[in-house]
């Protein structure tokens, strides 16, 4: 089967950084979907893993969580699929990636995949839904009042993928009052076409971007890039006993200036479930049935800004530049080999 790996971690530009190669058709495993894949997106993830991961002993390590596609083969043990079926899932991170022309997932991970989209417009959702829901829902809880404090969530990087998804998310499942950061017209108004109801310039000190909109220190944040740039502004603007999510990678993270605020701190990861195999793993799978109905019922959109065919080394690598870039808007998707 054809597939897109890599040998060796380091930049993006270099001619092998990526490369087409042809790999053995993976066999189901006791619960595994064997699924052929239609289309794929690129988030920060594939990254950060080609940039500093190097594979065991020079072997050929294909990336990719995020994918589309219908099931060819089953293992023993499934019981929530068939063969032929649409799925969609963005898979577990200790296991081969899906930019491959046939990928094995475990069906906890797995959801029914959308009907009104297309194969390009769902790839562009499940890592990002995943995360976005996670933070909301399980980690801030943000359906949990903050005694005191606006009812308000600022999302730090709102038209990234996550950022886009969980303004749409919040948006569709909460009454919370949404502001999205951005400095750059085109995203501000992505922002707003997410279902944003304010955007500040995060190029600005944020605090007083947040005081000047008169609503109050709002109860929730949730950081999805530069974390590390913000920290400060956000104990300043955040309510006492407020709770802030964030799922970045800073080089270090000083919470001390959290404690007189009682400040809860809460990370995410979505692939936290699948690496421990937790008890409730299948909730991602439920989670994705769930947000394929709500983009059915026309309560969420697609986040995709681009597609690029076929999927193949030099397509992947140009999406590989434009993430780490840092400009990217919305999702990039790689549909057909």
């Amino acid at each position: 089967m054809k597939a897109v790996a890599y040998r060796q971690a380091g930049p993006i530009d270099r001619p092998d950084s990526l490369f087409d190669v042809d790999l053995p058709t993976p066999v189901p495993g006791e619960r595994d979907l064997l699924v052929e894949v239609a289309a794929i997106s690129v988030n920060p993830v594939d990254t950060k893993v080609r940039a500093s991961s190097a594979p065991a002993s020079g072997a050929a390590k294909v990336l990719g969580w995020d994918a589309v596609g219908h099931v060819v083969a089953i293992g023993p043990g499934v019981t929530d699929f068939k063969s032929g079926d649409e799925v969609w899932y963005a898979g577990s991170i200790a296991r081969p990636g899906a930019n491959s022309q046939l990928h094995l997932v475990d069906e906890r991970l797995a959801g029914h995949r959308p009907k009104s989209l297309t194969n390009a417009e769902a790839a562009a959702l499940p890592l990002t839904a995943i995360t976005a829901w996670e933070m909301l829902f399980d980690r801030l809880d943000v359906r949990r009042r903050v005694p005191g404090a606006a009812n308000a969530i600022l999302i730090v990087g709102g038209a990234g993928g996550v950022g886009s998804i969980a303004i749409q998310l919040a948006r569709a499942l909460t009454d919370l009052t949404i502001i999205a950061t951005a400095s750059r017209p085109e995203t501000t108004a992505w922002a707003r076409e997410q279902g944003a109801h304010h955007v500040v310039d995060h190029s600005r000190p944020l605090a007083d971007e947040v005081t000047a909109l008169g609503i109050g220190a709002p109860a929730f944040v949730f950081s999805t890039t530069h974390t590390d740039r913000h920290l400060a502004e956000i104990a300043k603007l955040i309510a006492p006993q407020g709770r802030f999510g964030l799922i970045d990678d800073p080089e270090s993270l000083d919470v001390t200036s959290f404690k007189r605020k009682a400040v809860s701190i809460h990370w995410e990861l979505m692939f936290t479930r699948s690496l421990f195999e937790t008890p409730d793993m299948a909730e991602q799978g439920k989670l994705l049935t769930e947000v394929a109905h709500l983009v059915d019922a026309g309560r969420l959109r697609t986040t995709v800004t681009e597609v690029l065919r076929p999927i193949n080394a030099d397509n992947l690598r140009h999406a590989h530049a434009i993430i780490e870039s840092g400009r990217a808007r919305g999702k990039i998707v790689l549909e057909g080999f």
